[in-house]
């Protein structure tokens, strides 16, 4: 999985990941647009060992493709209720709360 770290105002991190195929391309449907093409999933190759360590420290995950999405379901951190598909891609976000 590719994996770019990104720290919000308040130092939160915030973890966009996408399957290593899909990035820097672009998927449209009806009035919904993935857009993979800019720097915000462009990061690292991760294994999920190392992603698992990342997601103790992350706030808020943007998921995009079938690996990463399984990934975020086998770990309890979606539903697959929550799940959009746009041009057949799939894509959740989670907000990860800690008490």
């Amino acid at each position: 999985m590719i994996v770019k770290i990104h720290k919000n105002p308040q130092g939160q991190t915030i973890l966009a990941i996408c399957d290593p195929e899909l990035l820097g391309k672009k998927f449209t449907q009806d009035d919904f647009q993935l857009d993979l093409t800019g720097d915000f999933y462009k990061g690292e190759e991760k294994s999920e060992e190392e992603l698992k360590e990342l997601l103790k420290d992350a706030y808020i995950i943007n998921a995009v493709g079938k690996k990463c999405i399984d990934f975020l379901l086998k770990n309890n951190l979606i539903e697959k209720e929550k799940i959009i598909t746009i041009d057949n891609i799939p894509h959740a976000q989670c907000v990860i709360v800690r008490e």
